[in-house]
């Protein structure tokens, strides 16, 4: 995975969050990023669709970072685990830079729009581990829905430890935190995403029989009773 990125796409976004920190979010416009950026419009464009874009720049990237990931899996591994390793690229993108994590932490609290922005983030990686569990556990009862709930409750992990960290002002060790959230989803979920307490049921047969009775009448009433069954 490599994270080289264009210069100029680097100078729109510290241009952006000098601008957002200084003025605010809804007061700064586009032209005035390019201004201090020292280019274009149309340069601006080609790097984000939208002024919300520029405000969660690597997301494209670590996007297609994570589903190429679930896409070279092994399809011996256990689909949770694996998982719960692809959400651990989604914290290293965070983790890379704390501070403007942390700037970016800050101003979505204060604009709705970003925080809705955001949430529309977040349901996209959910998606995405979905879709993946969706392949692995089609032949198991419901493996739909619990490709859904596990896809979902990865997500939440995530960003329940995320958040933690971010509101440490990076201090914190994200890492712990992560391991600590995703526990509580390995811990749910048997191997392969079966919840743990869903085993498969074995019938047993427990039959009274007089003492002396020929063994004859014994296999008799075993499969009278295995029948009736």
């Amino acid at each position: 995975m490599s994270s080289t990125k264009p210069p100029m796409r680097d100078a729109l976004v510290a241009a952006a969050f000098r601008l957002f920190l200084e003025r605010g979010y809804e007061q700064t416009t586009v032209d005035d990023i390019v201004a201090l950026a020292g280019v274009g419009r149309r340069s601006f464009f080609r790097y984000f669709p939208s002024k919300e874009d520029v405000v969660f720049p690597d997301h494209e990237r670590c996007l297609a970072d994570v589903t190429a990931f679930l896409d070279a899996s092994d399809p011996g591994c256990d689909p949770v685990q694996r998982v719960c390793e692809a959400v651990r690229l989604v914290l290293r993108m965070y983790t890379e830079n704390p501070t403007f994590s942390v700037q970016r932490y800050r101003l979505t609290k204060q604009v709705p729009g970003l925080r809705a922005y955001e949430l529309s983030v977040v349901w996209r990686y959910e998606r995405s581990f979905a879709a993946y569990l969706r392949g692995r556990l089609k032949g198991l009862h419901d493996g739909t829905l619990r490709a859904d709930v596990i896809a979902a409750a990865v997500a939440a992990a995530h960003n329940n430890a995320l958040r933690s960290w971010l509101r440490s002002d990076g201090q914190d060790d994200p890492e712990e935190a992560v391991e600590h959230a995703l526990g509580y989803v390995q811990s749910s979920f048997g191997g392969r995403g079966a919840p743990a307490a869903d085993q498969e049921s074995e019938d047993v047969v427990v039959i009274v029989s007089r003492r002396g009775a020929p063994m004859w009448r014994v296999v008799q009433e075993i499969e009278s009773t295995l029948d009736g069954g």
